[in-house]
Protein backbone atom coordinates (compact mmCIF):
# COMPACT_ATOMS: atom_id res chain seq x y z
CA UNK A 1 0.00 0.00 0.00
CA UNK A 2 1.69 3.19 -1.26
CA UNK A 3 2.62 5.93 1.54
CA UNK A 4 1.25 9.44 1.75
CA UNK A 5 2.45 12.84 3.49
CA UNK A 6 -0.35 15.39 4.28
CA UNK A 7 -0.79 18.54 5.91
CA UNK A 8 -4.30 19.02 7.80
CA UNK A 9 -5.98 20.97 10.55
CA UNK A 10 -7.93 19.84 13.47
CA UNK A 11 -11.15 21.14 15.22
CA UNK A 12 -9.28 24.09 16.62
CA UNK A 13 -7.14 24.99 14.03
CA UNK A 14 -4.11 23.63 14.65
CA UNK A 15 -1.58 22.58 11.47
CA UNK A 16 -1.03 18.57 11.80
CA UNK A 17 1.33 16.77 9.59
CA UNK A 18 2.40 13.09 8.59
CA UNK A 19 2.75 10.23 6.39
CA UNK A 20 -0.31 7.71 6.45
CA UNK A 21 -0.79 4.63 3.98
CA UNK A 22 -3.83 4.54 1.87
CA UNK A 23 -5.21 2.86 -1.85
CA UNK A 24 -4.53 6.88 -3.48
CA UNK A 25 -5.11 10.48 -1.73
CA UNK A 26 -9.29 10.19 -2.13
CA UNK A 27 -8.93 7.58 0.63
CA UNK A 28 -6.00 9.84 2.33
CA UNK A 29 -8.97 12.48 2.87
CA UNK A 30 -11.43 9.85 3.90
CA UNK A 31 -9.55 8.76 6.34
CA UNK A 32 -8.56 12.27 7.75
CA UNK A 33 -11.85 13.01 7.63
CA UNK A 34 -12.90 10.32 9.82
CA UNK A 35 -10.44 11.23 12.23
CA UNK A 36 -11.84 14.70 12.18
CA UNK A 37 -9.03 16.36 10.05
CA UNK A 38 -9.63 18.88 6.99
CA UNK A 39 -7.25 17.99 4.73
CA UNK A 40 -4.69 21.08 3.42
CA UNK A 41 -2.24 19.24 1.35
CA UNK A 42 -1.63 14.55 0.15
CA UNK A 43 1.16 14.09 -2.05
CA UNK A 44 2.80 10.85 -2.67
CA UNK A 45 5.99 10.06 -0.28
CA UNK A 46 8.71 9.55 -2.71
CA UNK A 47 10.99 6.16 -0.82
CA UNK A 48 14.25 7.69 -1.74
CA UNK A 49 13.60 11.16 -0.34
CA UNK A 50 16.11 13.65 1.19
CA UNK A 51 14.59 13.51 4.44
CA UNK A 52 15.00 9.70 4.84
CA UNK A 53 18.38 9.93 3.40
CA UNK A 54 19.74 12.04 6.20
CA UNK A 55 17.66 10.20 8.56
CA UNK A 56 19.07 7.13 8.42
CA UNK A 57 22.60 9.06 9.57
CA UNK A 58 20.47 10.45 12.41
CA UNK A 59 20.33 7.84 15.36
CA UNK A 60 17.83 7.30 18.36
CA UNK A 61 19.82 6.38 21.51
CA UNK A 62 18.85 3.57 24.04
CA UNK A 63 18.21 5.95 26.68
CA UNK A 64 16.00 7.97 24.17
CA UNK A 65 13.93 4.97 23.26
CA UNK A 66 13.14 4.05 26.93
CA UNK A 67 12.32 7.91 27.83
CA UNK A 68 9.81 7.17 24.93
CA UNK A 69 9.06 3.96 26.78
CA UNK A 70 8.77 5.60 29.93
CA UNK A 71 6.10 8.36 28.93
CA UNK A 72 4.19 5.38 27.16
CA UNK A 73 4.03 3.82 30.72
CA UNK A 74 2.57 6.79 32.53
CA UNK A 75 0.10 7.87 30.10
CA UNK A 76 -1.47 4.60 29.28
CA UNK A 77 -1.58 4.17 33.74
CA UNK A 78 -3.53 7.31 33.55
CA UNK A 79 -5.81 6.20 31.05
CA UNK A 80 -5.05 8.55 28.31
CA UNK A 81 -6.19 7.34 24.68
CA UNK A 82 -2.79 6.20 22.53
CA UNK A 83 -3.27 9.00 19.91
CA UNK A 84 -3.64 11.52 22.21
CA UNK A 85 -0.37 9.83 23.94
CA UNK A 86 1.85 9.76 20.92
CA UNK A 87 1.14 13.14 19.99
CA UNK A 88 2.00 14.54 23.42
CA UNK A 89 4.93 12.71 22.83
CA UNK A 90 5.99 13.94 19.77
CA UNK A 91 5.35 17.32 20.98
CA UNK A 92 7.91 17.24 23.69
CA UNK A 93 11.03 15.13 21.53
CA UNK A 94 13.97 16.88 20.73
CA UNK A 95 15.68 13.96 18.77
CA UNK A 96 14.32 14.97 14.98
CA UNK A 97 14.58 11.23 13.92
CA UNK A 98 12.48 10.14 17.11
CA UNK A 99 9.71 12.92 16.60
CA UNK A 100 9.19 12.05 13.10
CA UNK A 101 8.88 8.28 13.62
CA UNK A 102 6.56 8.84 16.80
CA UNK A 103 4.42 11.39 14.00
CA UNK A 104 4.47 8.67 11.32
CA UNK A 105 3.14 5.85 14.00
CA UNK A 106 0.41 8.19 15.18
CA UNK A 107 -0.65 9.01 11.73
CA UNK A 108 -0.74 4.97 11.10
CA UNK A 109 -2.15 5.01 14.11
CA UNK A 110 -4.97 7.49 12.98
CA UNK A 111 -5.07 5.79 9.87
CA UNK A 112 -6.41 2.07 11.55
CA UNK A 113 -3.21 0.82 12.02
CA UNK A 114 -2.14 -1.66 14.96
CA UNK A 115 0.52 0.11 17.31
CA UNK A 116 2.80 -3.06 16.67
CA UNK A 117 2.57 -2.69 13.13
CA UNK A 118 3.08 1.31 13.04
CA UNK A 119 6.43 0.19 15.15
CA UNK A 120 7.39 -2.45 13.02
CA UNK A 121 8.19 0.17 10.46
CA UNK A 122 10.77 1.78 12.06
CA UNK A 123 12.78 -1.39 13.31
CA UNK A 124 16.07 1.05 12.63
CA UNK A 125 14.66 2.37 16.14
CA UNK A 126 12.19 -0.52 17.96
CA UNK A 127 14.04 -4.01 17.14
CA UNK A 128 11.70 -7.44 17.09
CA UNK A 129 11.55 -7.55 20.48
CA UNK A 130 9.87 -4.33 21.20
CA UNK A 131 7.51 -4.81 18.68
CA UNK A 132 6.33 -8.69 19.45
CA UNK A 133 5.75 -7.56 22.76
CA UNK A 134 3.61 -4.84 21.97
CA UNK A 135 1.78 -7.02 19.79
CA UNK A 136 1.81 -9.91 22.92
CA UNK A 137 0.17 -6.64 24.96
CA UNK A 138 -2.47 -5.43 22.44
CA UNK A 139 -3.49 -8.96 22.37
CA UNK A 140 -3.39 -9.46 25.70
CA UNK A 141 -5.19 -5.96 26.76
CA UNK A 142 -1.73 -5.65 29.69
CA UNK A 143 -0.66 -2.39 27.35
CA UNK A 144 0.75 -1.01 30.83
CA UNK A 145 2.45 -4.15 32.74
CA UNK A 146 4.23 -4.82 29.21
CA UNK A 147 5.27 -1.60 29.12
CA UNK A 148 6.76 -1.57 32.45
CA UNK A 149 8.50 -4.97 31.92
CA UNK A 150 10.23 -2.87 28.59
CA UNK A 151 11.53 -0.15 30.73
CA UNK A 152 12.75 -2.46 33.19
CA UNK A 153 14.67 -4.79 30.56
CA UNK A 154 16.32 -1.66 28.90
CA UNK A 155 17.03 -0.08 32.25
CA UNK A 156 19.28 -3.36 32.81
CA UNK A 157 20.92 -3.07 29.29
CA UNK A 158 21.68 0.63 29.04
CA UNK A 159 23.07 -0.15 33.44
CA UNK A 160 25.13 -2.77 32.19
CA UNK A 161 26.59 -0.40 29.06
CA UNK A 162 27.26 2.46 31.16
CA UNK A 163 29.37 -0.23 33.56
CA UNK A 164 31.26 -1.74 30.58
CA UNK A 165 32.28 2.28 29.51
CA UNK A 166 33.44 2.91 32.97
CA UNK A 167 34.85 0.31 33.30
CA UNK A 168 37.15 0.59 30.54
CA UNK A 169 37.38 4.44 30.00
CA UNK A 170 40.80 4.00 32.24
CA UNK A 171 42.23 1.06 30.14
CA UNK A 172 41.75 3.15 26.94
CA UNK A 173 42.92 6.53 27.70
CA UNK A 174 45.83 4.76 29.56
CA UNK A 175 46.47 3.08 25.88
CA UNK A 176 45.73 6.10 23.97
CA UNK A 177 48.32 8.25 25.91
CA UNK A 178 50.36 5.33 25.35
CA UNK A 179 50.20 5.20 21.55
CA UNK A 180 50.22 9.43 21.36
CA UNK A 181 53.43 9.62 23.33
CA UNK A 182 55.13 6.81 21.43
CA UNK A 183 53.95 8.51 17.78
CA UNK A 184 56.05 11.64 19.88
CA UNK A 185 58.72 9.81 20.05
CA UNK A 186 59.01 8.22 16.81
CA UNK A 187 58.24 11.35 14.73
CA UNK A 188 60.45 13.61 16.54
CA UNK A 189 63.01 12.18 18.67
CA UNK A 190 63.99 9.51 17.10
CA UNK A 191 64.72 11.10 13.51
CA UNK A 192 67.09 13.37 15.63
CA UNK A 193 69.29 10.46 16.52
CA UNK A 194 69.12 8.50 13.02
CA UNK A 195 71.08 12.10 12.13
CA UNK A 196 73.69 11.71 14.62
CA UNK A 197 74.36 8.15 14.34
CA UNK A 198 74.50 8.26 10.46
CA UNK A 199 77.60 9.88 10.80
CA UNK A 200 79.02 7.10 12.24
CA UNK A 201 80.48 3.94 10.46
CA UNK A 202 79.23 2.06 13.16
CA UNK A 203 76.65 -0.68 13.33
CA UNK A 204 73.21 0.10 15.24
CA UNK A 205 71.48 -2.28 17.34
CA UNK A 206 68.28 -4.06 16.00
CA UNK A 207 66.01 -1.95 18.67
CA UNK A 208 67.81 1.27 16.97
CA UNK A 209 67.40 -0.23 13.60
CA UNK A 210 63.38 -1.17 14.33
CA UNK A 211 62.63 2.31 15.75
CA UNK A 212 64.56 3.81 12.92
CA UNK A 213 62.55 1.80 10.15
CA UNK A 214 59.21 3.03 12.23
CA UNK A 215 59.88 6.53 12.02
CA UNK A 216 60.72 6.25 8.27
CA UNK A 217 57.92 4.55 7.67
CA UNK A 218 55.56 6.99 9.63
CA UNK A 219 57.10 10.27 8.16
CA UNK A 220 57.36 9.61 4.72
CA UNK A 221 55.48 6.56 4.27
CA UNK A 222 52.58 7.95 6.57
CA UNK A 223 49.56 7.74 3.90
CA UNK A 224 50.69 3.89 3.05
CA UNK A 225 50.32 3.27 6.54
CA UNK A 226 46.59 4.61 6.54
CA UNK A 227 45.68 2.82 3.66
CA UNK A 228 46.86 0.05 5.05
CA UNK A 229 45.18 0.73 8.68
CA UNK A 230 42.05 2.08 6.41
CA UNK A 231 42.20 -1.17 4.51
CA UNK A 232 42.33 -3.52 6.87
CA UNK A 233 39.67 -2.24 8.87
CA UNK A 234 37.37 -2.65 5.66
CA UNK A 235 38.50 -5.84 5.27
CA UNK A 236 37.92 -7.24 8.54
CA UNK A 237 34.54 -5.12 8.78
CA UNK A 238 33.17 -6.64 5.40
CA UNK A 239 34.79 -10.40 7.03
CA UNK A 240 32.73 -10.46 9.97
CA UNK A 241 29.52 -9.37 8.06
CA UNK A 242 29.95 -12.42 6.19
CA UNK A 243 28.25 -15.95 7.50
CA UNK A 244 31.92 -17.57 8.30
CA UNK A 245 33.08 -13.92 9.62
CA UNK A 246 30.31 -13.52 11.83
CA UNK A 247 30.46 -16.78 13.07
CA UNK A 248 34.54 -16.79 14.25
CA UNK A 249 34.22 -12.94 15.28
CA UNK A 250 31.13 -14.17 17.63
CA UNK A 251 33.19 -17.42 19.29
CA UNK A 252 36.25 -15.57 19.42
CA UNK A 253 34.65 -12.98 21.84
CA UNK A 254 33.26 -16.07 23.76
CA UNK A 255 36.87 -17.33 24.08
CA UNK A 256 39.30 -14.27 24.54
CA UNK A 257 41.16 -14.04 28.21
CA UNK A 258 39.69 -11.54 30.35
CA UNK A 259 36.61 -10.67 27.95
CA UNK A 260 35.15 -14.33 27.11
CA UNK A 261 33.64 -15.45 30.53
CA UNK A 262 32.24 -11.80 30.64
CA UNK A 263 30.54 -11.41 27.73
CA UNK A 264 29.19 -15.12 28.08
CA UNK A 265 27.88 -13.77 31.23
CA UNK A 266 25.94 -10.95 30.00
CA UNK A 267 24.58 -13.10 26.98
CA UNK A 268 23.29 -15.99 29.15
CA UNK A 269 21.92 -13.06 31.30
CA UNK A 270 20.06 -11.01 28.47
CA UNK A 271 18.80 -14.39 27.17
CA UNK A 272 17.31 -15.42 30.64
CA UNK A 273 15.82 -12.56 31.23
CA UNK A 274 14.69 -12.05 27.62
CA UNK A 275 13.15 -15.60 27.48
CA UNK A 276 11.19 -15.23 30.87
CA UNK A 277 9.79 -12.02 30.26
CA UNK A 278 8.45 -12.70 26.73
CA UNK A 279 6.74 -16.16 28.60
CA UNK A 280 5.39 -13.98 31.40
CA UNK A 281 3.86 -11.88 28.44
CA UNK A 282 1.96 -14.43 26.98
CA UNK A 283 4.09 -15.08 23.79
CA UNK A 284 4.17 -19.05 22.84
CA UNK A 285 6.92 -20.65 23.39
CA UNK A 286 8.61 -20.86 19.74
CA UNK A 287 7.80 -17.39 19.38
CA UNK A 288 9.74 -16.42 21.88
CA UNK A 289 13.01 -19.12 21.41
CA UNK A 290 12.50 -17.30 17.85
CA UNK A 291 12.71 -13.40 19.24
CA UNK A 292 15.33 -14.61 21.88
CA UNK A 293 17.64 -16.09 19.10
CA UNK A 294 17.60 -12.83 16.63
CA UNK A 295 17.92 -10.80 19.89
CA UNK A 296 20.56 -13.21 21.57
CA UNK A 297 23.33 -10.15 20.04
CA UNK A 298 25.87 -13.57 18.92
CA UNK A 299 25.42 -16.11 16.35
CA UNK A 300 26.84 -18.93 18.08
CA UNK A 301 24.21 -18.37 21.00
CA UNK A 302 21.63 -18.05 18.32
CA UNK A 303 22.25 -21.14 16.84
CA UNK A 304 21.86 -23.15 20.12
CA UNK A 305 18.57 -21.06 20.54
CA UNK A 306 17.51 -22.54 17.38
CA UNK A 307 18.61 -25.84 18.01
CA UNK A 308 16.62 -25.83 20.99
CA UNK A 309 13.60 -24.37 19.34
CA UNK A 310 13.69 -26.99 16.84
CA UNK A 311 13.39 -29.51 19.89
CA UNK A 312 10.32 -27.68 20.72
CA UNK A 313 8.92 -27.97 17.74
CA UNK A 314 9.15 -32.01 17.78
CA UNK A 315 7.85 -32.33 21.03
CA UNK A 316 11.07 -32.65 23.45
CA UNK A 317 11.91 -30.75 26.21
CA UNK A 318 14.21 -27.21 26.12
CA UNK A 319 16.62 -28.64 29.03
CA UNK A 320 18.52 -31.43 26.86
CA UNK A 321 19.31 -29.50 23.51
CA UNK A 322 20.85 -26.68 25.73
CA UNK A 323 23.34 -29.47 27.75
CA UNK A 324 24.32 -30.55 24.59
CA UNK A 325 24.98 -27.52 23.18
CA UNK A 326 27.81 -26.73 25.75
CA UNK A 327 27.35 -23.23 25.73
CA UNK A 328 24.79 -22.99 28.62
CA UNK A 329 26.41 -23.67 32.10
CA UNK A 330 25.09 -26.37 34.25
CA UNK A 331 23.52 -23.95 36.33
CA UNK A 332 21.08 -22.78 33.88
CA UNK A 333 20.57 -25.99 32.20
CA UNK A 334 19.81 -27.49 35.73
CA UNK A 335 17.17 -24.66 36.19
CA UNK A 336 15.35 -25.07 33.24
CA UNK A 337 15.26 -28.65 33.79
CA UNK A 338 13.26 -27.79 37.27
CA UNK A 339 11.71 -25.03 35.56
CA UNK A 340 9.91 -27.87 33.31
CA UNK A 341 9.13 -30.09 35.88
CA UNK A 342 7.54 -27.67 38.04
CA UNK A 343 5.83 -25.30 35.30
CA UNK A 344 7.74 -21.75 36.37
CA UNK A 345 10.39 -21.46 33.85
CA UNK A 346 9.62 -18.47 33.49
CA UNK A 347 10.38 -17.59 37.34
CA UNK A 348 13.54 -19.60 37.34
CA UNK A 349 15.22 -17.68 34.04
CA UNK A 350 14.67 -14.53 35.97
CA UNK A 351 16.42 -15.42 38.78
CA UNK A 352 19.28 -17.15 36.16
CA UNK A 353 19.40 -13.58 35.10
CA UNK A 354 19.44 -11.92 38.62
CA UNK A 355 22.60 -14.14 39.16
CA UNK A 356 24.29 -13.54 36.13
CA UNK A 357 23.74 -9.66 36.64
CA UNK A 358 25.45 -10.01 40.02
CA UNK A 359 28.47 -12.19 38.60
CA UNK A 360 28.74 -9.88 35.50
CA UNK A 361 28.58 -6.98 37.69
CA UNK A 362 31.48 -8.29 39.96
CA UNK A 363 33.50 -9.31 36.85
CA UNK A 364 32.55 -5.76 35.49
CA UNK A 365 33.96 -3.75 38.31
CA UNK A 366 37.15 -5.88 38.91
CA UNK A 367 37.96 -5.43 34.93
CA UNK A 368 40.62 -2.48 35.29
CA UNK A 369 42.07 -4.81 37.70
CA UNK A 370 42.29 -7.49 35.19
CA UNK A 371 43.62 -5.13 32.64
CA UNK A 372 46.09 -3.60 34.43
CA UNK A 373 48.83 -6.02 34.17
CA UNK A 374 48.26 -6.22 31.02
CA UNK A 375 48.77 -2.19 30.19
CA UNK A 376 51.92 -2.45 32.42
CA UNK A 377 53.60 -5.02 30.67
CA UNK A 378 52.70 -3.43 27.52
CA UNK A 379 54.42 -0.19 28.80
CA UNK A 380 57.61 -1.66 30.19
CA UNK A 381 58.17 -3.33 26.56
CA UNK A 382 57.90 0.02 24.49
CA UNK A 383 59.75 1.81 26.85
CA UNK A 384 62.75 -0.82 27.26
CA UNK A 385 62.45 -0.83 23.41
CA UNK A 386 63.02 2.86 23.35
CA UNK A 387 65.35 3.00 26.17
CA UNK A 388 67.64 0.02 24.22
CA UNK A 389 67.45 1.76 21.16
CA UNK A 390 68.45 5.41 22.14
CA UNK A 391 71.16 4.55 24.86
CA UNK A 392 72.96 1.02 23.03
CA UNK A 393 74.17 3.53 19.92
CA UNK A 394 75.24 5.84 23.06
CA UNK A 395 77.13 3.28 25.01
CA UNK A 396 78.49 2.20 21.51
CA UNK A 397 80.05 5.02 20.22
CA UNK A 398 81.50 6.01 23.90
CA UNK A 399 83.33 2.30 23.76
CA UNK A 400 84.54 3.65 19.98
CA UNK A 401 86.22 7.09 21.07
CA UNK A 402 87.31 5.40 24.32
CA UNK A 403 91.95 5.58 24.32
CA UNK A 404 93.30 2.36 23.26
Amino acid sequence: MPTFRYKARDKFSRAVSGQISAQDSNDVAKKLSESGYVPVSIEAASVFSAQKIIERFNRVSLEEVNAFTRQLYALFKAGLPLLAILQAIAAQTKNKCLRNAISEIASDVRGGSKFSDALKKHDRIFDALYVSLIAAAEASGTMAEILARLNNLIDQEIDTRQRVKSATRYPLIAFFVLCMGFTIIVTFVIPRFAVVYSQFNAILPLPTRILITISVLVNKYWYIALLVIGGAIFGFTRFINTIKGRAFWDNFKLKIPIFGPLVTMLLMSRFSRITAMLMKSGVPILEVLDLSSRTSGNVIIARAIQNIRESVNQGKGVSEPMKLSGLFPPIVVQMVAAGEQTGNVDELLLSVADYYDLEAGYRIKNLSTYIEPILIFVLALMVLLMALAIFLPMWNLINLFKPG
